[in-house]
């Protein structure tokens, strides 16, 4: 089977532990030798994408609900959120390899191995979930993610913009902070989550220097400047606002700029500055 009509196979498998081993076993597969740089997208490749279970319910991202990690419950709720975003990031990965034609033969590797890497942090978080006695679709999950795949469907550029260096870069800047009040659990589960963020952590860093890359190659091979291109790619397709704190070291060996990180530092320091008195009258 073609390389990229395997990552569409596994892109349209329903069960988490059949993606994971079907992802795992086609970059196994593909990590030596030459890919085809053929042509595969036809009408109708679109049916059955993406493969999910019928659990998690997915609901809004507000109706998701917050649950305190310093109770038993809300631990597994927050790995479960977290196991939630690695099985979408598998469907990502998957995608970003299979969608799009035309692309040289180094980004279908890459994002053939981020879907097997997102294929690991899944299965430890769920292995880490079911020791806690909870299983994935036990809570309700949302559909972020997946959304702007669907807006970035038609066009490599934007999904390179929005995706990894967008949504997956905000997992950068988030991890620190929950793995600091895991730490303030100080439970035995708490530190094996710790633990395996910071896996997660290390390899998400390289998952965003792709995108990071590709977009920019793909600015130059268009013409395009990467800063003002982004902003139009940013407000085209509604793009959720960059919130602070930011993980500026984290983004820097990701790939961003040193005015990206100027300009977020900017954000970060109005975020975090006391707000000004109001004066009376």
């Amino acid at each position: 089977m073609h390389p990229r009509l395997g990552a569409l196979a596994a892109l349209r498998i329903t069960d988490p532990a059949r993606k994971v081993a079907a992802t795992r076993a086609l970059f196994a597969q593909t990590a030596l030798g030459t890919l085809p740089l053929d042509t595969v997208r036809v009408p109708g490749d679109e049916a059955g994408v993406p493969g999910r279970p019928e659990r998690p319910e997915r609901v809004s991202a507000m109706a998701v609900g917050k649950r305190s990690p310093f109770l038993p419950d809300g631990r597994a709720a927050l790995i479960h959120s977290i196991c939630h975003i690695e099985f979408n990031a598998i469907n990502l990965a998957l995608d970003a390899a299979w969608r799009y034609d035309g692309m040289p033969e180094a980004y279908y590797r890459d994002w053939l191995r981020v879907a097997d890497e997102e294929a690991q942090h899944f299965a430890m978080l769920h292995a880490h979930l079911q020791t806690m006695g909870f299983h994935y679709g036990d809570f309700t999950g949302h559909d972020g993610l997946w959304a702007m795949c669907e807006k970035t469907r038609d066009d490599v550029l934007a999904r390179m913009a929005l995706v990894p260096r967008t949504l997956e870069a905000r997992g950068l800047d988030a991890t620190p902070l929950i793995q600091a009040k895991l730490r303030r659990v100080n439970t035995p589960d708490a530190w094996q989550a710790v633990a395996i963020l910071d896996v997660i952590l290390r390899d998400e860093v390289g998952h965003v220097a792709i995108g990071n890359h590709w977009y920019r190659w793909l600015c130059e091979r268009e013409g395009l400047d990467p800063i003002a291109h982004y902003r139009v790619l940013y407000r085209r397709h509604e793009a959720p606002r960059l919130k602070a704190p930011f993980n500026l070291e984290a983004r820097a060996r990701a790939g961003f700029t040193n005015e990206e990180l100027q300009a977020l530092a900017q954000d970060d320091d109005r975020a975090t500055r006391p707000a000004s008195p109001v004066s009376r009258p």
